[in-house]
């Protein structure tokens, strides 16, 4: 016999935990399905900027605002840019006075399973199917076989959503660009070095299509993303299960460069982790379908590079939360309202970081972004 969940939620990411956040603090009931064995099943990766406007709204809007502000990163706003050379060529301190404070992903993460009950996150629940059964109501089946059904299901699954299909055709494409995934660990002693090329916050290093970012973690670790625009079968062609074979691939393409830069791959402490960047179309939208919706990445995956992924897919799940508690008993109404908002933000949002990415990996990428810090700091001075 099928359990019956009034509503479920697929993806315990951060846009459907904020999501059941809020509906637990509006007294509202859901349940959570995450295909992981558990919340220490794999790391969360690096550093996240809340911003005022959307990640910041969600915190206040769960209830977490200053659970939130306890866990920023002092100094984690610093800023580095340099050239493929090393050279300096913008860098701003972290008075403490700005608008998008640094906190680590996986302590955020924790931060709002901690605020749920206990019961709230089913883990090891992988979806295979999902299915309408008419009049809003949906089956999920899961990988051991088990079903569920649901008045309302959110997919929150991310990227490759197995809730998507049910709204949309659209699939992720590749953008050109491909990441390989690092850290440096304990880094004051035994990457000094490194430390002093990223410093107190993030560095970017960019020329010719390519370039490292990094972030000095609350751990004192270093989070690199070495980056290539390369084909969409690149890193298909290395083998990363032979980490020293795969540095060499990649270092290959990074020739000239300083070694003070191309030490961050060279002298990772972990696996290389390859990542290709995929993006759903700009403006990506769907007709209403009764008793379903999507957020977060699900609904609009984009490229990083206007850093929104993160906040935007909390304040989805906050707004939808917000809907459903106002119109309660018409849940139609809610998700009309909530995806109305949802599209205009999310087509705003993936325009900047398609923009954002052309000009990481376009002409003069060094002037660009100094251009751009520079008007930040004119804005907020």
């Amino acid at each position: 016999m099928n359990t019956h969940h009034p509503i479920a939620i697929v993806g315990a990411g951060l846009g459907g935990l904020t999501l059941a956040r809020v509906l637990h603090t509006r007294g509202i009931e859901a349940v959570v399905f995450d295909l992981e064995a558990g919340r220490r099943a794999r790391t969360q990766g690096g550093m996240l900027d809340i911003h005022t406007y959307n990640g910041q709204v969600a915190l206040r809007s769960a209830g977490l605002y200053d659970g939130f502000r306890a866990l920023v990163h002092t100094g984690g706003e610093a800023t580095r840019v340099v050239d493929k050379r090393a050279t300096l060529h913008w860098e701003e301190a972290d008075d403490g006075s700005g608008d998008r404070p640094e906190v680590d992903r996986g302590q955020l993460r924790d931060l709002l399973l901690d605020s749920l009950p206990e019961t709230t996150v089913r883990w090891g629940h992988k979806v295979t199917a999902a299915r309408s059964l008419g009049d809003g109501r949906h089956e999920v089946t899961f990988a051991d076989g088990t079903a569920h059904t649901t008045d309302l299901l959110i997919g929150a699954d991310g990227a490759w959503s197995r809730i998507r299909p049910l709204v949309s055709d659209a699939r992720p494409a590749y953008t050109g660009i491909s990441f390989i995934e690092t850290n440096l660990l304990d880094a004051a002693a035994r990457h000094p070095d490194s430390l002093a090329v990223v410093g107190d916050g993030a560095l970017f290093a960019l020329a010719e299509g390519k370039g490292f970012f990094a972030h000095h973690q609350t751990d004192g670790s270093l989070h690199i993303y070495t980056a290539l625009r390369v084909a969409e079968d690149w890193l298909d062609a290395i083998d990363f299960s032979d980490t020293e074979a795969a540095k060499a691939a990649v270092l290959a393409q990074f020739d000239g460069w300083d070694d003070s830069l191309t030490a961050l791959l060279a002298t990772s402490d972990t696996a290389l982790v390859p990542r290709k960047i995929n993006n759903l179309p700009i403006g990506h939208r769907w007709d209403r379908v009764p008793g379903t919706t999507l957020l977060g990445d699900a609904a609009h995956v984009m490229s990083p590079f206007a850093g929104e992924g993160a906040n935007l897919a909390m304040l989805d799940g906050a707004e939808l939360g917000e809907a459903l508690a106002e119109h309660e008993g018409d849940t139609e109404k809610a998700l009309a309202v909530y995806e109305e908002a949802l599209f205009r933000r999310s087509k705003e949002k993936a325009r900047e970081s398609a923009d954002g990415l052309e000009l990481c990996f376009g002409q003069d990428p060094i002037d660009e972004l100094i251009s751009i810090f520079s008007a930040v700091r004119e804005d907020t001075d």
